[in-house]
């Protein structure tokens, strides 16, 4: 194949997406996945910040659960954790759940997780004196954690919490293995449904959803890194 004909063949690949509702029908498995995203990350935001308060409880059976449950989710693929929510636990109780649900579960566990890491983090890292400096000036502990400590601890989490956030909506494309139909899973379908006709389908196909997937992470990533930036200056 000369350069000519690979130019047609890209040409023909990139007008497959503007055949019927195709395009549309892209965009409207994005909104899928940035739906069940954005859910996740607000529950794990959220229940994340409570994980990491508990984690720091000086009580070792909780801080023993707390790890285990930690590790069980940085170890455990979230793939394996879709399939028992959606194949394996509805199944042994008899429960009834959608895959948008399984997943929304699923990723909240794992986000809530490493949230809270991040949260654990950011709190020990505050130091000694700033606790001693409040109780100086007559604050009661309560007052040193709400006024003092979560303050400082929310601008430090904020630049990790923003990679997570964009680590959480690439995970998401795991979605289409428990039947959501979101954004890769349309693309499988235009991809089948011209498989005979225009095989190269695919390079246009996945080159815009990787296309979908950049606009929505990379100003995440940028501002991520100018707001961790900023505060490495002050």
């Amino acid at each position: 194949m000369d350069s000519s004909e690979a130019f047609s063949a890209v040409a023909s690949s990139v007008g497959v997406l503007f055949r019927g509702r195709n395009f549309v029908r892209l965009l409207g498995g994005l909104g899928v996945t940035v739906q069940i995203a954005a859910v996740s990350v607000l529950l794990s935001l959220f229940f994340g910040f409570l994980f990491g308060i508990v984690m720091t409880v000086k009580f070792r059976p909780l801080k023993i659960l707390c790890r285990v449950y930690l590790e069980f989710m940085r170890i455990m693929p979230q793939m394996v954790l879709l399939f028992l929510a959606y194949f394996g636990i509805t199944h042994a109780f008899g429960l009834s759940i959608s895959g948008e649900a399984a997943s929304i579960w699923v990723f909240t566990l794992w986000g809530t997780a490493e949230m809270g890491d991040l949260v654990r983090g950011a709190l020990v890292s505050i130091p000694k004196h700033q606790y001693e400096s409040g109780r100086a000036i007559g604050l009661t502990e309560r007052q040193i954690f709400f006024y003092v400590i979560i303050p400082q601890t929310v601008r430090r989490l904020v630049p990790l919490a923003m990679n997570l956030v964009t680590r959480m909506i690439k995970t998401t494309s795991l979605i289409v293995f428990v039947g959501v139909i979101e954004v890769v899973k349309i693309g499988q379908q235009i991809i089948e449904a011209n498989r005979l006709t225009l095989p190269t389908a695919s390079i246009a196909v996945y080159g815009l959803i990787f296309l979908l997937y950049f606009i929505v992470c990379w100003p995440l990533s940028v501002l991520a890194g100018k707001i961790e930036k900023r505060q490495k200056e002050s």
